[in-house]
């Protein structure tokens, strides 16, 4: 799919996606605004009076949107400016103070330099942008760049063993991935895997299969890879 395939789908009356955000991103993201330390951007900076969390293709804005009620500065970003401007348009149900939090922005998130996307941020989601092996690569190794010492990414996608033991979700076994696939892509970059494994999301049907990878850039010292998968 391209932008245009995103428009339309995102052109329905009805949030493709629901309104509230996904339950594996409330599991592990949450409280994680008291937890983590807010780092100045240079050494003699101020720290943000928030943190900071990068939304990667965001869609209709679902998670950014819980993000923001929940004290996070959010950037959400995604490529359909029909799916960017429907989060900005559930947005403004929401108090002034927690609409201020959010920086909408349509961009190509493969070329994150392009869109002008330079961090840091404490928090980047990536959930459910797949892309063909190469891009995807690509995308997380700059998102790792990104992340503020101590800041966390959390990857979820469409499994590859859903395609034959789960259900829904892109049928392209070529844009799929496992959490040991996200662990060698991240490989040498400046991050430590806490958490690669499976999740079972119920649906209408039988559970379909969620690939969940967690990592944070250490504060200091080399990164370490201990995959979990």
């Amino acid at each position: 799919m391209d932008a245009t395939d995103w428009d339309e789908r995102y052109a329905q009356t009805e949030l493709v996606w629901g309104a509230p955000p996904n339950n594996t991103v409330v599991e592990h993201v949450y409280g994680l605004e008291r937890r983590t330390p807010l780092q100045p951007d240079t050494a003699d900076g101020p720290a943000p009076e928030l943190p900071r969390a990068l939304d990667l293709a965001c869609g209709e804005g679902r998670n950014a949107l819980w993000l923001a009620t929940h004290g996070w500065q959010v950037h959400a970003v995604d490529y359909s400016q029909v799916g960017v401007d429907k989060g900005r348009t559930v947005a403004t149900r929401l108090s002034r103070s927690v609409r201020s939090r959010i920086t909408w922005q349509c961009a190509d998130v493969t070329d994150l330099d392009a869109a002008e996307i330079t961090g840091p941020f404490e928090l980047i989601l990536m959930v459910f942008l797949h892309l063909p092996k190469d891009e995807r690569r690509i995308v997380l190794r700059a998102a790792a760049e990104l992340l503020a010492p101590d800041g966390t990414l959390l990857v979820l996608g469409h499994d590859t063993l859903n395609l034959t033991e789960g259900y829904g979700g892109p049928q392209d076994p070529s844009i799929l991935f496992t959490p040991d696939d996200i662990a060698a892509d991240l490989g040498d970059s400046p991050i430590r895997i806490r958490l690669a494994d499976r999740v079972y999301r119920p649906t209408e049907s039988r559970d379909a299969i969620d690939a969940l990878v967690i990592a944070t850039r250490p504060v200091t010292g080399p990164a370490e890879l201990e995959s979990g998968a």
